[in-house]
This record gives structure tokens, sequence and C-alpha cells, in this order.
């Protein structure tokens, strides 16, 4: 990977760091790639069994480097051509894709600004620690853009299509606690506890039934965008196969043993 996003692998949990803190970890087109090709691995390493998304730095990601964006748009204005805006199909909607669709729980550690496209990566994320230091701020109508990387999915069914219009419509920044408050946040912690805590939200999650996790992200995602009965037999579906599932016949077993239940990920 390259050195603006960072992949580790250690006892089954993927650590995936945006790395560019002297730019707050704004997305150029290399930190794009890098992290879009780092969630894809992790999605496809049975080895994984969860990953933590996280940043260095006093920013989670304040989303597209508008400095990087700038001189790409004024090469498209001389070429006749828009390229530029290809980063949403080529970068974005494959990140917030390998995010949401990867068969494992994926855990933000937003540890700072998160704002625009960093703000979808958080949202696209199963589950959010945040530092009590941290915000957020969606940005994109403020250079006169609208919603992408998964936003305008993820935040109102986060917090109802009404506030999600509203810090839509006018961008601002609001704070850990509001955001807490609204729904977004899952868990908020102090900003000195925040690598910590997501990290042991993270391993828990490694350590868990891997199989049942993933039915729960198909579940959640299927039930978004269907009716009642289709999602009852969705759930039919994915539960006949975790049902079948080693980690379930070891669940079964260590609660009839009183036991903790020492789970494989099958």
């Amino acid at each position: 990977m390259a050195d603006t996003v960072l992949y580790e692998v250690n006892d089954g949990l993927a650590t995936i760091t945006i790395n560019r803190p002297e730019a707050m970890n704004a997305m150029n087109v290399e930190a794009k790639a890098a992290l879009r090709d780092a969630l894809r691995a992790a999605g496809a390493d049975t080895g994984v069994r969860a990953v933590l998304l996280t940043a260095t730095g006093r920013a989670f990601c304040v989303g597209q480097d508008l400095k990087e964006h700038i001189t790409l748009l004024a090469s498209d204005r001389e070429s006749g051509t828009h390229h530029t805006m290809n980063t949403v199909r080529d970068h974005y909607n494959p990140i917030v894709r390998a995010i949401t669709e990867m068969p494992k729980p994926v855990v933000a550690g937003v540890n700072g600004v998160a704002a625009g496209a960093g703000m979808g990566f958080a949202l696209a994320a199963d589950y959010r620690v945040v530092a009590d230091s941290a915000t957020f701020t969606t940005s994109f109508a403020g250079v006169a853009l609208t919603a992408d990387s998964g936003v305008s999915w993820t935040l109102p069914r986060l917090i109802g299509p009404g506030r999600a219009a509203d810090l839509l419509l006018f961008p601002r920044s609001i704070t850990a606690q509001e955001a807490f408050e609204l729904g977004i946040v899952n868990k908020l912690v102090p900003a000195g506890d925040l690598a910590a805590e997501a990290a042991a939200v993270a391993r828990a999650l490694a350590g868990g039934p891997t199989l049942a996790y993933a039915a729960i992200k198909e579940s959640l995602a299927y039930a978004a965008g269907h009716t009642l009965g289709e999602t009852l037999d969705k759930e039919d579906e994915l539960q006949t196969r975790a049902g079948a599932s080693e980690d379930h016949a070891i669940a079964v077993q260590a609660f009839i043993a009183k036991e903790k239940p020492a789970y494989v990920g099958r």
C-alpha cells in the first residue's frame, strides 16, 4: 500500500489508517486509490474478520483534496474534458461499496474532523467510535457540489430525511456530542482514549461470529429497500445460513456448558 494509507493485519483485525496528516487527510488521487485497494484487500482476505478504519493526526478525513482538485479542473478546462469528476465513479463509490459490502464488520475510529467524503466513509462503517473533540460536516454544498460517498443514503437513515436535508443544504460543523445525540455516533469517548477504545471494539468484532455479522450487514442493507414481507424472506434465508455455521454450533455448545464461546469465523 502507498504511504498515504497504512495497512496492517493482526489476529484477524485489519487496521487501515489514512495517513496524510499534513493535509488533514484530504483525499488526493493517490490516497483515494490506496484506500480503495486497502479496503478491497481486507474484504477479500479470509483471514481478516473485522476492519478498523482510522487516521493519523488531528483529522479523520476532510474529503477531497481541493488543491489537487483545482489543478485537475484547470486541466479539464484546457482539454475540454470532465475527467476530474470521474473520481466519484472510480474512487468514492468503490470505497463505500468496499466498506458496506464486505462480509465483515467495519469500525470507524473517528479521531477528528470528518468532512465531505470523510464523513461519508465514517457513515458507511457499521460502527462509529468517535473522539469527543471530533466534528462532522457534509461540506458538499459549500463548494457547490451535491452529496457523494453514499451520504445521501446513509445520513437520512441515521438521522431522518428532514435533518439530513438541513445538514446537506446548510453545511455546518456539528460537534461529536451533537452527532451522538442525532444518532450518527455509536460510542463517544475522550479524545485521548480514541485509539484504544476503537481498537478494543474492532478486536471484539474480529473475535466474534463473522458469518453472523456478515448476515446482519446484509439484512440491514436489504431491509432498507424492501418490504416487510420481502425482508422476512431474506431473514429466513440468512438465518438458515447462519444456523449451519460452525460458530453457531460453538455458541450453542458454549451456552450449554456455561462457557465463553471461542469463535472461529466459519
